[in-house]
């Protein structure tokens, strides 16, 4: 019984500290989720935002570049036109 006492102490002094270390550095928290939901640091993405590419830090530790072109698909167009009453001819009197 003294045993799971103690680990259910130490792991609620875990969860503790955890919670302290997020209140007192929100920045370094926000950080922490934003990499864990979208595989980006804010500043990888601010730096993808300022120069409109997919930039990843990790990339500079092989021969990739850091940034990289957002590949775009090819946009074909089919629309058609729509005449409307001034497009018509005018009428003879």
């Amino acid at each position: 019984m003294a045993l799971g006492s103690s680990a259910t102490g130490v792991a609620s002094s875990a969860g503790t500290a955890a919670v302290s270390v997020a209140v007192a550095n929100p920045s370094t928290a926000a950080s922490a989720i934003s990499t864990a939901t979208t595989g980006k640091s804010p500043l990888e993405h601010a730096a993808s935002a300022a120069t409109k590419q997919d930039c990843n830090f990790l990339n500079a530790l092989g021969p990739k570049p850091i940034c990289t072109d957002i590949p775009t698909p090819a946009i074909k167009d089919m629309s058609e036109p729509y005449l409307g009453p001034a497009d018509s001819p005018p009428a003879s009197k």
